[in-house]
């Protein structure tokens, strides 16, 4: 049969592409049209404009005061000051740049350490995969935050430790996750076939297993980064971050130990916490949908957000009897 007989389509995107590379990044792109998708990525994409332009969007100084003390909010002051008279909404916009800095960061690093452990003990299994897992198994069991809490304080409340700590304790999720799937990647066809024809274990691992992967990382990364931005802003809380950075956590943290509370100041602690709340809330969006689209099982378990609805009672009346 003559290959010009059927033509590529020209409108597929994926024509050119390998089929066995098609299905994930298919599913990804299907993800990504859903409305709990386009809500997240816009959510997200909204605060790392801003957390960007925020040197310019700062209406005042965050070091030199500008009005009194808790003044409330006013035209002049939207979100009002706080206890040093630093005007709330530049606090709020210098705290999101370093917050999702941090956050962004550590997903990173958790990212790669659990897909490297995933990668290596599925592919490998044997040994390699025994000992990987019981070293994941044993960081799995350890309370994380309190973890955190002991590392960040034997350390030192600076930032960089925040970071390091917070990666290197939440990559054992991505771990099992993408160890699973790598299980399944390596009995596949083209796989089985890579190897017959003498491929090596690091091109397999580039060419056929990481990039099935991405549209799993990709998920998990977006998941991590609300669990990371979750954990500075719970240390900075606690003290145990760096004091000298404008974090939302640290902005929390000041108000609530200089008397914002009992003073009735509202606006010193609730914009950073609900700036907090809406980018993990944006976050898990944009990281459950591509999830579910990933793993269609979630849909139909107890787990999946589309399973909490109100079922109609059947078979009422006579016709029930």
């Amino acid at each position: 049969m003559n290959h010009e007989d059927h033509p590529a389509d020209i409108s597929d995107p994926t024509a050119g592409e390998p089929i066995h590379r098609r299905g994930a990044w298919g599913a990804l792109r299907t993800a990504m049209a859903t409305a709990p998708a386009i809500i997240g990525l816009s959510i997200i994409g909204l605060f790392l404009v801003v957390s960007a332009l925020s040197h310019y969007l700062k209406p005042y100084s965050t070091s030199v005061p500008s009005c009194a003390v808790f003044e409330p909010p006013s035209p002049q002051h939207w979100l009002g000051c706080d206890d040093g008279g630093i005007d709330m909404v530049s606090l709020v916009l210098q705290g999101g740049q370093i917050s999702m800095f941090v956050g962004f960061t550590a997903a990173v690093i958790a990212i790669t350490i659990g897909a490297t452990v995933g990668v290596l003990s599925g592919y490998f299994g044997g040994w390699v995969d025994s000992i990987l897992m019981r070293v994941t198994d044993y960081f799995m069991v350890i309370p994380q935050i309190v973890l955190m809490i002991v590392v960040a304080a034997v350390w030192g409340p600076k930032l960089s430790h925040v970071i390091v700590v917070i990666g290197f304790l939440m990559w054992t999720s991505t771990a099992r996750v993408v160890r699973a799937q790598v299980k399944t990647l390596r009995e596949r066809v083209y796989v089985q076939r890579a190897v017959s024809i003498g491929a090596g274990h690091p091109r397999i691992i580039a060419h056929h297993i990481l990039p099935q992967l991405g549209p799993l990382l990709i998920a998990n990364a977006v998941l991590a980064i609300t669990l990371a931005i979750f954990n500075e802003t719970a240390l900075a809380f606690l003290g145990l971050s760096d004091p000298t950075a404008v974090t939302w956590g640290t902005i929390m943290e000041h108000a609530f130990v200089r008397g914002a509370i009992s003073t009735g100041a509202w606006w010193a602690i609730v914009p950073p916490g609900l700036c907090v709340a809406i980018l993990i809330m944006g976050c898990y969006l944009l990281g459950n949908s591509i999830e579910d689209t990933l793993n269609p099982r979630l849909r139909s378990s107890h787990l999946s957000r589309k399973s909490w609805t109100m079922r109609p009672l059947v078979g009422r009346g006579k016709d029930a009897l």
